[in-house]
């Protein structure tokens, strides 16, 4: 597969947020994990910026004084609170959504993905379960179940979940992505990278997929892929202070010192305490002969 820099692909703010909407918030839960820094990054949900969520929560209230009832109102408008950033008042409209209609999966998983934006990770549990009883084809949850065990250590599960996901939805980069993850946690770099590249292939403009098969790259030692990799990630968030981290590895470990410092200090700029970049320099400024003992 040719490994091309991608371009950012344009997105425009939508005033309205469908019911399911939250369910973005499903590769959030795709986080890298770092086996040198022993820190887990969680993306979020992007904050609203432009007010329309704003005007997206009234028309949705008054929607729900009309229809108190109407379960489908109420997990819209959690969606809206979520992408908000306002947890606590999306847990609540998720709750009644759920209270009104029991066999909403789609509630039960928006409430699990805000639960998880809380830390509140065995109710997260609990609600994508809970999703997939009243739905079993729901692949959402099974792909938010699975970040969830991941990042509880309880990889079997997290790979059968994803694995299920995938049957579901052989086309989602989010699943593909997800279990690559889990198999790069249990140190299965070159199956990783068999998922990361799938991932890529159905969505080539997401970085943390790039990012992601950079650190397995590393580890099997294709240092100029590894490069590759993190330059199409920055190319679409050049302030990902982990990404010229690992380049700077990358670069490190392919005997490339001054590239290497360059991309610790673009990391240390954007991050002064990343531990990568931080070691990195230390090398550098100690000596090469250090990096391989």
């Amino acid at each position: 597969m040719k490994r091309a820099i991608v371009l950012r692909r344009g997105r425009r703010a939508s005033v309205m947020v469908g019911a399911a909407a939250l369910g973005a918030l499903a590769l959030a839960g795709c986080d890298t994990v770092s086996r040198a820094t022993a820190t887990r990054q969680f993306a979020v949900l992007d904050a609203d910026k432009t007010g329309a969520t704003d005007v997206n929560i009234a028309s949705l209230s008054e929607v729900i004084q009309r229809n108190p009832n109407d379960a489908a109102a109420y997990n819209t408008r959690g969606a809206a609170y979520a992408r908000a950033g306002n947890y606590g008042e999306a847990i609540t409209d998720f709750t009644k959504a759920v209270q009104l209609d029991p066999n909403s999966a789609s509630a039960y998983s928006n409430r699990a993905l805000a639960q998880r934006q809380t830390g509140r990770n065995d109710a997260a549990l609990q609600d994508f379960s809970r999703a997939i009883s009243a739905d079993p084809n729901y692949s959402a949850a099974y792909i938010g179940r699975a970040n969830v065990q991941r990042a509880m250590g309880n990889y079997e599960a997290a790979y059968s979940d994803l694995s299920q996901a995938i049957r579901l939805t052989p086309e989602s980069a989010e699943a593909y992505h997800a279990r690559g993850l889990v198999r790069q946690a249990q140190g299965q770099h070159r199956a990783a990278i068999g998922d990361f590249d799938a991932a890529i292939d159905r969505n080539p403009f997401v970085a943390a997929p790039y990012a992601a098969r950079g650190q397995s790259l590393i580890a099997t030692n294709q240092y100029d892929k590894a490069i590759e990799d993190y330059n199409a990630a920055l190319n679409v968030n050049n302030k990902d202070a982990d990404s010229w981290a690992y380049r700077g590895l990358a670069y490190e470990r392919s005997n490339r010192r001054q590239e290497a410092t360059e991309s610790y200090q673009r990391a240390t700029a954007i991050d002064p305490g990343n531990a990568v970049a931080r070691q990195g320099l230390g090398r550098s400024q100690g000596g090469m002969a250090t990096l391989f003992r």
